[in-house]
């Protein structure tokens, strides 16, 4: 199944490669904190051509920037070379084979993916004070594209479900997306 995946997502960023490299999402620069000091790390996952992960660096992050795809990740390092980030991993990586360390991340952001059962590893990976910042399709968007798988689908109110535990400073169901930022607890 991972190579079938990876051959998938190869074939949609190649078809993608004479695009505009696409913006950093505007949630991400809304709640965004500052990298408090040079240690501060993040993850982005799922990443796809790196464009938010490449934002959180230039914000003083050491981020680690995940996706399957290879195509993806060399436009990504493209595009690390041309602003001359340092302070970012390039990771090409199944997230069916996901390990991450418990406390590890200050933010951790995921957009347009979905995959329940990474949950709990997210959340553990994430340090107290921490935050999360997710994004994705919800039901909704079958109204745009009916054959869209439903397991990649939030439900209405699901996305903050997962961060009942956690304070939640954004959640919003706006059209065919749902979007969430929380906060870790520290105790």
């Amino acid at each position: 199944m991972a190579a079938e995946d990876r051959i998938r997502w190869d074939n949609v960023y190649r078809q993608q490669v004479n695009q505009p490299y696409p913006p950093t999402d505007p949630l991400l620069l809304q709640y965004t904190p500052p990298a408090l000091d040079e240690d501060a790390r993040a993850l982005d996952l799922a990443a796809g051509v790196g464009q938010n992960g490449l934002w959180l660096a230039q914000q003083g992050y050491t981020v680690d920037v995940m996706d399957i795809s290879r195509i993806a990740l060399r436009r990504a390092l493209s595009e690390q070379t041309m602003r001359n980030l340092r302070n970012v991993n390039l990771l090409q990586m199944d997230v069916d084979d996901l390990q991450l360390d418990s406390k590890t991340y200050d933010i951790i952001c995921v957009f347009r993916y979905l995959k329940r059962s990474l949950f709990p590893l997210l959340k553990r990976a994430i340090k107290p004070g921490g935050r999360m910042i997710y994004s994705s399709f919800n039901m909704h968007y079958l109204e745009q594209v009916p054959q869209f798988n439903q397991k990649f689908l939030f439900k209405e109110g699901e996305l903050a479900s997962f961060f009942e535990d956690w304070q939640i400073i954004y959640k919003e169901e706006i059209g065919y997306e749902s979007h969430l930022v929380a906060i870790k607890p520290t105790l």
